[in-house]
This record gives structure tokens, sequence and C-alpha cells, in this order.
């Protein structure tokens, strides 16, 4: 699987040992930063990281801030991302089951480096239900092209923003 995974200076230690996790269980990471700790602005990378979800150039993303409120904010702005906080490996895999959320959101003030690893893997790993699901997800995706009528239109301009 090819996850794209983002942060802002309070995620970029953690970021970097997921790094090396992800790519010892054999997934694809691409690294929309940040590239330091040093302060910076969490729009400025879960913009490219959740474009590249759409984009299909990643299947999932896992973004990384100190409450994982901001990133999740941002990335839910995005027609067709489906961003979920998660803080234990039951709602990761419930976003991933029920929502099927593509966009996994971390707080790493509030969580472990531990927790977190386990969360992730249990968000991976887990399936979409489909039935029932479907329909509801089909429902976000409606509202959506009813709301963003050019959604081409709309993912060229954060593009080139």
């Amino acid at each position: 699987m090819n996850i794209a995974l983002a942060c802002d200076h309070r995620g970029f230690n953690i970021k970097q040992q997921l790094i090396e996790q992800l790519r010892v269980e054999g997934h694809g990471v691409e690294d929309f930063g940040a590239f330091d700790a040093k302060a910076c602005d969490y729009p400025d990378f879960a913009v490219p990281a959740s474009l590249a979800i759409v984009e299909g150039k990643a299947q999932v993303g896992i973004l990384l801030d100190g409450s994982g409120i901001g990133m999740s904010i941002v990335a839910n702005k995005i027609p067709g991302i489906r961003a979920a906080i998660c803080h234990d490996e039951l709602t990761a895999e419930i976003s991933r089951r029920y929502n099927d959320a593509n966009v996994l959101c971390l707080a790493v003030d509030l969580l472990g480096g531990e927790l977190i690893r386990r969360i992730v893997t249990a968000w991976i790993k887990a399936p979409f239900e489909d039935g029932r699901h479907a329909r509801r997800v089909e429902k976000i995706g409606e509202l959506e092209r009813r709301l963003f009528s050019d959604i081409p239109g709309v993912l060229s301009k954060l593009k080139s923003s």
C-alpha cells in the first residue's frame, strides 16, 4: 500500500519512526514533511498529502500534529478525503470498517509512540466492511459532488495555491 505521510513540527519525531515501521512492513511511503522540528504550519503539509490520495498517488494517508485536530480539519476540507482522529486501536479500526476513512490523524502530544504504532497497524489492517456502510459513505460522496460541482476545478485550484 502507498501511504502519504505528513506532520507539523510536533509530529516530526514520530513521523520518522513511522516511516521506518511502514517500510519494514512493506508499504511505500511518500513523506510530505515537515522535514525538521522547527515550528511550521500544519496546512502546508496536510493539503499536499491529502491531494496525493485523491489523485491516486497514495491509497491512504497518516497526518500527525499535537492534537490531531488541525490536520483533521484541513484534510476534511479536501473533496474525497475522509479523515478520522483516532486515539486507540478500536477507533482506528472502526474508522476504516464503517467509514472507509482514508486518512488517519493522530495526536502526538496525547499518545505515546508505542500506542501510535499500534493504532497505525490496526488502522492499516482493518478492511472496509462495505454493505450498509457503503451506502453511507456514498452519501458523503454525493454531498461533496453537490457542494463542489466542479471537484476537478476545486482540486486544481488547491494544487496551484
